[in-house]
């Protein structure tokens, strides 16, 4: 079954978070893009065995990461929990070499 047209609001009020809401869902899909962006570059630099450059993307999607969290696009303990995998598996790199 296709998706189901959405019907228009009759009130004002309802027209009006329509509105805001097609505004709020773009800015929340970007900034969810850019946390995956953030998380996939950190993932990459250490399968790639990049200390440096591990270390350095991780401080910057921590900063992504917290940030989200703060919105609250994503739960504060799931921000802390990928937080926390990322630097396990960049301490891992830095012990291996």
């Amino acid at each position: 079954m296709a998706t189901k047209a959405k019907k228009n609001p009759r009130l004002a009020s309802g027209r009006k978070r329509a509105r805001q809401n097609i505004k709020l869902n773009a800015a929340n899909t970007s900034l969810r893009s850019k946390y995956r962006t953030a998380v996939k570059n950190v993932e990459k630099a250490v399968v790639a065995g990049d200390k440096a450059k591990a270390t350095e993307l991780f401080a910057k999607a921590q900063s992504v990461i917290d940030a989200i969290a703060d919105k609250g696009i994503f739960h504060k303990n799931k921000a802390a929990r990928d937080k926390s995998r990322l630097s396990a598996k960049v301490k891992a790199l830095a012990l291996a070499a």
